[in-house]
């Protein structure tokens, strides 16, 4: 029979409150649905709008706030890459971040796998101590960081920031792939093993690949928190040419208190960190969705 049918005596939900029932989920998703498309077209509208902005000039923001501008001008991309050196900035933010994230995957991924896959005395207790790591407010930790920085000399340097930002990374992403490699089938692993493939020829040649979806969320996750993180880097960074991007931001808000209130400029700032992220996220984000969708045995 092409559907079940409900057998006498057996307990079943009435027509009339089984359209009840849908007609409810229908609403609720209605709801849900249009909650999600004004909170994401109210994001994109303002986003847009400040990009638009800051190919104005600075009279025409507080003239024409709503038109767009009669004549696309990068004076003022150019004016905050090169006098606001926003240059250097973004040159060091690239290096931090990039370097950050990738020395980070390549120290976490193999502790994740091995605390995920493999069984020793002690396991549970490095697991819960990266758990616990989770839960350590920053703030708590400029103090012993600023004191320990300086006295290995490597404070006031992008060289102790990647550190830092690798030490503090490292408890989110093995829990991450921790729980992503555990999902994985025993069933690959052991099949790579009769075929003759040592520990590190499963973990590189099978495990890897597969956990490629889980590496590229926790890289992109990784990546938009380094680029915008301000705390640390105000901490620990007090030189000029070495600040990152969202400290630059910072350093042309203040600077607007003496220059009469530069918004297109500021705008243009904006837009600059904000981009790549955007950037990476469109790159990344179906790759990830698709990854994550995909059953490990297929």
């Amino acid at each position: 029979m092409s559907h079940l049918q409900q057998t006498p005596g057996q307990p079943g939900i009435s027509s009339s409150k089984k359209a009840r029932w849908t007609g409810n989920l229908s609403v609720a998703q209605a709801i849900s649905y249009l909650l999600l498309a004004v909170s994401s077209l109210f994001t994109v509208f303002f986003f847009a709008w400040v990009v638009i902005a800051s190919f104005k000039k600075n009279r025409d923001l507080f003239k024409f706030p709503w038109r767009l501008p009669d004549t696309w001008s990068i004076d003022n991309f150019v004016k905050v890459w090169t006098t606001n050196q926003f240059g250097v900035y973004f040159s060091n933010s690239i290096v931090v971040v990039c370097l950050s994230v990738i020395l980070l995957l390549i120290v976490a991924t193999p502790a994740a796998y091995v605390l995920s896959r493999s069984r020793f005395r002690g396991r549970e207790g490095i697991t819960n101590f990266f758990i616990v790591g989770m839960g350590i407010p920053v703030p708590l930790l400029f103090v012993p960081l600023f004191v320990t920085l300086s006295y290995i000399h490597l404070a006031d340097t992008l060289t102790g920031l990647i550190v830092v930002y690798i030490a503090l990374s490292i408890p989110f992403t093995v829990y991450v792939l921790t729980s992503f490699f555990s999902s994985l089938p025993h069933e690959l692993e052991d099949a790579a093993i009769l075929d003759g493939c040592r520990d590190w020829q499963v973990f590189w040649h099978v495990m890897l690949p597969l956990a490629m979806p889980g590496v590229a969320t926790v890289a992109l996750l990784n990546f938009v928190w380094l680029w915008n993180e301000y705390q640390l880097s105000l901490v620990l960074i007090n030189s000029p040419e070495n600040r990152t991007l969202s400290l630059g931001l910072y350093a042309l808000i203040n600077s607007m208190q003496y220059s009469g209130g530069d918004w297109a400029s500021l705008f243009a700032g904006v837009t600059i960190v904000t981009v790549p992220t955007v950037i990476l996220y469109l790159f990344l984000s179906e790759r990830m969705i698709g990854g994550m969708t995909m059953g490990g045995v297929k």
